[in-house]
This record gives C-alpha cells, sequence and structure tokens, in this order.
C-alpha cells in the first residue's frame, strides 16, 4: 500500500504501527444504504471511512422505530470497543453517505494490539471518545432544542462531505432527530425561511454556514475538542 488512506484515525497511527496493519488492509467501494450491520449481529470487521464516506447507528426504539444516535466519518472507524469481549451490534450501521473505506479483520487488530502498545493505546483513546460522543449526543437530546439539534446534525454531515450539499432527506433527518416527519419539515421550513438553508429532492443545501452554525447548540465542538485532545496528544507522542 502506497500512502495512508484518507482516514484520520489510521494517520493518527506512527510508522511502524501502520505497517503492521497495512498488509492487512482491504479497500471496498461501499454505497449509500449498505448496511454494514443489524443489531445483533456479531462484529468480525472493522471499517474505516476514508474521505467524505460516513455510517450512521440508528438505535431500535418502540413502535419499530429508530433513532440514529452516532455519525462515523473518516475521524474514526466502525468495530472498535473498548475491551476485547465478544462484539455485537447494539444498532444498525448504514452507510449514508457512500465512498471508499478500508476494511481491517478484528482478529488481525487484536492480534497487533497485543504486539503493539502503542496501537493498542490509539485504539483504546478512540474507543473512549467515541463512548464520550454518545454522551454528548444524549446530553444534546435532553438539552437542546429541535431546531438546534437540526443544525448540529446538518453540520456534521456537511463536515463529513465538505460540501454544501448534503444528501439527506426530512424522512432521515426526522430519524436522526427522533421526531415525526412532519416536524422535520417544519424545522427545514424554518431554515429555509430565513434563507439558511434549501431543499431539492432527495438533498439539502446549506445556503449560508455561518448562520446554521449560530443556530446550532455547541456539542459538535465540545466532541471535536475532546478527539484533538485525546488523539491529538497521542500522535504528537508517537
Amino acid at each position: 500500500m502506497t500512502g495512508r488512506p484518507k482516514n484520520d484515525l489510521l494517520c493518527t497511527l506512527g510508522a511502524q504501527d501502520f505497517e503492521l496493519l497495512a498488509p492487512h488492509l482491504q479497500s471496498v467501494e461501499l454505497t449509500a444504504n449498505h448496511v454494514l450491520h443489524y443489531a445483533g449481529d456479531g462484529i468480525s470487521v472493522v471499517h474505516f471511512p476514508c474521505g467524505p464516506a460516513f455510517v450512521s447507528f440508528a438505535v431500535p426504539v418502540e413502535d419499530d422505530r429508530e433513532v440514529e444516535s452516532l455519525l462515523v466519518g473518516r475521524e474514526g472507524a466502525i468495530g472498535i470497543a473498548p475491551g476485547r469481549s465478544p462484539l455485537l451490534a447494539y444498532s444498525r450501521i448504514v452507510v449514508k453517505v457512500g465512498g471508499s473505506f478500508m476494511r481491517l479483520p478484528l482478529r488481525v487488530l487484536e492480534q497487533t494490539q497485543q504486539r503493539s502498545a502503542t496501537l493498542h493505546e490509539t485504539m483504546s483513546r478512540y474507543a473512549a471518545c467515541q463512548v464520550a460522543q454518545l454522551l454528548q449526543t444524549a446530553a444534546c437530546n435532553a438539552s437542546h432544542s429541535i431546531e438546534q439539534r437540526a443544525a448540529k446534525w446538518i453540520i456534521a454531515a456537511h463536515e463529513h462531505i465538505g460540501g454544501d450539499e448534503i444528501p439527506l432527506t426530512h424522512e432521515q433527518l426526522a430519524a436522526m432527530l427522533g421526531v415525526s416527519r412532519s416536524y422535520a419539515s417544519r424545522v427545514i421550513q424554518t431554515f429555509k425561511a430565513r434563507r439558511i438553508l434549501a431543499t431539492r429532492r432527495g438533498a439539502i443545501l446549506i445556503l449560508d454556514p455561518p448562520a446554521l452554525e449560530a443556530s446550532a447548540c455547541a456539542c459538535n465542538g465540545a466532541v471535536k475538542k475532546h478527539f484533538r485532545e485525546v488523539l491529538g496528544r497521542m500522535a504528537s507522542s508517537g
């Protein structure tokens, strides 16, 4: 493999750690709506989203509904958890925006971590960051308005994609917020009336990023700051 994949977690690794994993990394192209895992599935492969690709974790709730609780893109991976217990998916994990992913057998990662203390430390730190992200989401859902949370999710998708057109339907936004489609549509209409967003079939267009940022809560920033402090410190010491 020449060069590093466009995944921040893999780029955080020191040269020796990356060389241990590189022969086992496989590049795959996955399309939107591809399901990586259903709730209850055993996880045997770690996926590292690259570039604009990202996935969502949809947690089942009552009435056969799902609420999206987490987005993971190039900053991280899917399939890494604290400890070494058998890993089962708690949610449906689905590709939101397709693209390139690096795949790595979980057993290879676990075996390699036994050989490298620094690799083990990096992956443990990432798993802890993902737990912090989930805790921040729980606090956000309990504390912030639907409008603030909608702006937060749209900004998160925007940052993963790197463009102003977000392939996000009203139904998908409703799932992210845990509200009805009609409620999500009213929120979008509010942003449209303020000329912050526009819509086209199957997508949301960001017209005024600063205004959208001002409408959001500070949760995205808190999570990114934590990632920088925890994983950035690891990179600087590697």
